[in-house]
């Protein structure tokens, strides 16, 4: 390339640089993937009105799912229902109390309904009749049991993962829990989907794990959050709590699906909170 033409190239790209930049930072992008529900959002509407409640939810603009129970539905008359619907079904939600001893029955029924992905939202004391809080020895003995059926989840061609609640950002002796988890649960064998609202009620910093290890993140949970004034902590409609959403996404780089899901429902019905909650993602700019 000759000096002349060097120079041409060099100030036309730099116009169109300049042109991407507002306030010395390149332009805001809109989020690139399929708006996910977890359907516990709406969980009294599916279970008096399955097949009505999914249609309704792909018209307030809704593309992927996430089940949280099966209502009775036969595999095939699940995946039905969400072929009619325009929906797809790529992940499913069992807590560690129903995998153990049914994950083969599980894992069949996820295969039958074409899941990408089981994960466990929840865990249990080592002893069932314990009472009390999770212990650093609970956790560290659900890792175990999370590996062993993260390896049938696997062999059968999909991908388990876990979900967190806020209380595995407290800790034991200075370790904090979810911490111990990503150290614990083989990386080949357990992803995780993190519920950034959660995080954020647990005290922790979503945007921090996502950079620090992106990769172990191809699900997130997307939800808001805000303090009410008796300092519980309270899930608005997107948009309207303290959680840095944009941020978020921003520092997703591993994201493969993320779910909206809402905790609370003040005074808005629930289809148009999940319409709200939708058209917040699809003009989130990030």
């Amino acid at each position: 390339m000759s000096l002349t033409s060097r120079r041409s190239f060099m100030r036309t790209t730099g116009a169109v640089v300049a042109a991407a930049c507002v306030g010395g930072k390149l332009s805001a992008k809109t989020v690139n993937f399929p708006v996910g529900l977890q359907l516990y959002s709406v969980r009294e509407l599916m279970a008096k009105d399955f097949d009505g409640t999914l249609l309704k939810l792909k018209g307030a603009g809704i593309q992927e799912v996430e089940a949280a129970g099966y209502y009775g539905y036969s595999a095939e008359d699940f995946r039905g229902s969400m072929d009619q619907a325009g929906l797809r079904c790529v992940s499913a939600h069992h807590p560690l109390t129903a995998l153990l001893g049914h994950e083969d029955e599980l894992i069949e029924y996820g295969h039958k309904l074409g899941l990408e992905y089981i994960v466990c939202p929840g865990l249990r004391r080592r002893d069932p009749a314990a009472t009390g809080e999770m212990t650093l020895d609970d956790y560290r003995w659900a890792c175990g049991e999370l590996n062993r059926i993260g390896e049938k989840v696997k062999k059968a061609g999909m991908t388990f993962g876990y979900h967190n609640h806020e209380s595995e950002f407290g800790n034991e002796g200075g370790v904090v829990f979810f911490d111990e988890m990503m150290k614990l649960c083989d990386a080949k064998l357990v992803i995780f989907e993190l519920d950034c609202g959660w995080v954020y009620a647990g005290g922790a910093d979503p945007v921090a794990y996502l950079k620090k290890s992106p990769k172990r993140f191809p699900l997130l949970h997307i939800k808001d959050m805000v303090k009410g004034a008796d300092g519980v902590v309270h899930s608005p409609i997107m948009g309207k709590g303290k959680v840095d959403n944009a941020a978020i996404m921003r520092a997703a780089t591993g994201l493969k699906h993320y779910f909206l899901e809402q905790e609370e429902f003040d005074g808005i019905e629930p289809i148009e909170a999940v319409r709200e909650d939708a058209d917040y993602m699809k003009k989130l700019q990030v």
